[in-house]
């Protein structure tokens, strides 16, 4: 239970996922801390997630859930506070019930699920609201008078992470003399992957010019991130499945630029000030989720096909993948090459 400060605001901020979506939550936890320094911030997210926040000034205190836990529970232990402001930054059926059983007054933020909705199905872009998704989740923070302070988001690290991805950096013999650049293959969605074949040819280009590859992603990318290894050489690198989302945000921090797809590490990357080029497949700018505040050059192809979903899907509804397809890796080695440093 937070400490009783007199005056002191006692805020709950729910927001279980995903990777990306808790990444830009943070310019909103450090506008109310910069507004409210003696406030005490208690996050609630998913036990997966946690380490991105355990480092940051602007969170006092992390609840997490691990996804078995029964959210009467997780309820039962948000009761023992009296919060003077609540915060769902999620928006879903489950931050929803939360909202219904823990009672009091909530901040939410708006979704725009019919304009994203009639932009997918029927092509027409109806949104009026064009801010990104950063600026809309300040909505549910009206009562505590906090506005977006235009930096982008935010990661503070452990300094065992940073070490132990210098080490790693130092026994493969990557990055130690010549400029490093990651790769981030993996997507959860099949359709916001760009062709592996691509992803070799980018890697064998960048280690032509002079350039180190690391290969970034989960244990579900460890297969792809060898096969990439092995095509690179000497000079390239597999961290994939081999570190926390501290120790890839850490070997991100490490590298001059990126090549990501709409991912949670893109915002990872931008997040640790790390120059990215992104890959835009079946979303769009429209729907908020673009690199807020950084340096970025995104790579996309306008066709009428798109959006084609919200969050990417197992296959291309018309088969061809076009969106991703039609961007060459000459073009995203040609973008790396000219990202602002």
């Amino acid at each position: 239970m937070p400490p009783e400060t007199p005056d002191a605001p006692r805020i709950l901020v729910v927001r279980f996922s995903s990777l990306g979506d808790l990444i830009l939550i943070t310019p909103l936890l450090r506008s109310i801390r910069q507004r409210h320094p003696r406030a005490h911030v208690t996050l609630v997210t998913r036990a997966e997630y946690a380490s991105l926040f355990v480092q940051n000034p602007r969170v006092d205190e992390l609840v997490t859930w691990d996804g078995r836990e029964p959210l009467a529970d997780l309820i039962a232990k948000l009761r023992t506070t009296p919060w003077t402001h609540r915060l769902d930054l999620h928006g879903s059926l489950r931050s929803r019930w939360i909202r219904f059983r823990l009672g009091g007054v909530w901040g939410s933020y708006p979704k725009h699920r019919r304009a994203r909705m009639t932009l997918i199905k029927r092509k027409r872009d109806v949104y009026r609201d064009r801010r990104h998704v950063v600026e809309r989740y300040f909505d549910a923070a009206r009562g505590l008078e906090v506005v977006p302070d235009d930096k982008p988001a935010e990661i503070f690290f452990h300094n065992d992470a940073l070490r132990a991805a210098d080490q790693f950096l130092r026994e493969a013999g990557v990055g130690l003399d010549r400029t490093l650049v990651a790769v981030v293959p993996g997507a959860a969605h099949a359709t916001k992957r760009w062709p592996e074949e691509y992803w070799h040819q980018l890697v064998t280009t960048l280690v032509a010019t002079g350039r180190d590859v690391v290969v970034l992603g989960g244990r579900q990318e460890e297969a792809i991130g060898r096969r990439l290894a092995d095509a690179g050489g000497a000079r390239t690198v597999s961290a994939a499945g081999l570190f926390d989302l501290q120790g890839t945000a850490a070997l991100l921090k490490r590298s001059r630029g990126v090549a990501v797809g709409d991912t949670g590490l893109m915002h990872l990357a931008t997040a640790v000030g790390t120059p990215a080029v992104v890959l835009l497949g079946p979303t769009v700018a429209q729907f908020g989720f673009t690199p807020y505040r950084a340096r970025a050059t995104i790579l996309e192809r306008q066709l009428d096909c798109r959006p084609c979903s919200a969050h990417g899907g197992e296959q291309c509804p018309l088969g061809h993948h076009r969106c991703l397809v039609d961007i060459l890796p000459d073009e995203v080695a040609d973008a790396l090459r000219r990202l602002p440093q």
